[in-house]
């Protein structure tokens, strides 16, 4: 085994601009400014910024029901947020209309996740207005609370996104206001609700979202979990620093400052999000989206996912197939892992999906490839 630090080491040698670098492509691509980092035209107060244009997305609407009882929206529903108190496991969900399984109740399993002292799930609901709970055995009714989540038809909302393809060595990607990513949705009472807290880069931790397979709008479900994770969970955020769709593209994550460094300050150290809860300081989290339990992400996401990781590894020097002793620089917990881990590898979850975990080998052997 070898410790943390010295699966750090290399990083120090190599500066920021290197990971936001474009291998000579536009030299400006791999940034959006502070008016681009998904402020709306309103907030920003800004006119126009040069690199980047004025584009329309959705306002995320949302309706918070608490109990199991029948709650009906005014439109139709993209996502259910849930998150009880008590026994984690013998929930579901029914819902009365749309298209997912209408009338017929969805037992949770799997998920992506975790909270102390209860369970929580993201749902997709097909568009449905209405749904109940069903809490576990023992479970009080009063201990649930729930959000229907609408991602596509809300007003038209306007955000300043680069004109040009954002990138990281060569790896493109979209920032956040590039997917719709409401900033006020990370300030709660006026103040940021998780102010941004960087220490140094430590491991690799890969996730699927737990959504739908064959997902026709992977933006609008970004959206989805960016409000589950933000707002019902509380967490201030979306937990994850980045997400792939099953086409391949790469979706910026947790908010990391107005430098033009995804998920990393202009020191290079990284952001905490929330994807790996009690390990998350140093430890960079990766979604694939989708349901990777018996099926397995397409050729593109995995394609997409190693050559991310190939860049982070060369930014941090970290060594893709070594065993290392992750320490929480928070508190001093250690865990030893694999430099590239799956969630379940941390904590009990079945994320990433047996099919992606069984893939993980073919990840790391690809990483170290490329090196």
């Amino acid at each position: 085994m070898i410790g943390a630090a010295g699966a750090v080491a290399v990083g120090g040698a190599l500066t920021p601009v290197v990971f936001a670098a474009t291998n000579g492509e536009d030299s400006s691509a791999g940034s959006s400014d502070g008016s681009a980092s998904g402020t709306t035209d309103s907030a920003s107060g800004t006119t126009g910024t040069a690199g980047t244009e004025p584009q329309k997305f959705p306002a995320t609407r949302t309706e918070a029901a608490t109990g199991t009882a029948q709650a009906n929206t005014a439109f139709a529903i993209s996502y259910v947020g849930v998150r009880w108190t008590g026994t984690a496991d013998g929930a579901g969900i029914k819902f009365a209309d749309g298209a997912s399984s209408p009338g017929k109740w969805q037992e949770f399993s799997g998920g992506c996740a975790t909270v102390d002292g209860g369970g929580t799930k993201l749902v997709a609901a097909g568009d449905a207005t209405a749904y109940e709970l069903k809490l576990p055995d023992g479970v009080s009714a009063s201990a649930a609370r729930s959000l229907a989540i609408d991602t596509t038809g809300g007003a038209g909302k306007t955000f300043r996104v680069p004109t040009e393809p954002t990138r990281v060595r060569g790896v493109q990607y979209l920032s956040r206001p590039a997917w719709g990513a409401d900033e006020s949705k990370r300030y709660k009472d006026g103040k940021v609700n998780s102010p941004e807290a960087y220490y140094p880069f430590q491991t690799v931790t890969v996730h699927h979202t737990d959504t739908p397979n064959a997902d026709p709008d992977p933006a609008s479900t970004v959206r989805g979990i960016y409000e589950y994770h933000a707002i019902t969970l509380d967490w201030g955020d979306i937990g994850y620093h980045f997400l792939i769709d099953e086409a391949g593209a790469v979706y910026e994550g947790r908010y990391s400052g107005d430098d033009p460094i995804p998920a990393f300050d202009k020191d290079g150290k990284l952001v905490t999000a929330f994807h790996t809860g009690g390990f998350n300081s140093g430890n960079l989290g990766i979604a694939l989206i989708g349901t990777l339990v018996d099926q397995p992400p397409t050729d593109a996401a995995k394609a997409s996912l190693i050559r991310l990781i190939k860049v982070i590894a060369r930014y941090k020097g970290l060594d893709p197939q070594a065993e290392l002793t992750y320490v929480n620089p928070v508190n001093g917990v250690t865990k030893d892992v694999n430099a590239i881990s799956g969630h379940r590898d941390w904590l009990a979850t079945d994320c990433p999906g047996q099919t992606m975990y069984d893939l993980l080998g073919e990840v790391r052997t690809a990483v170290a490839a490329g090196k």
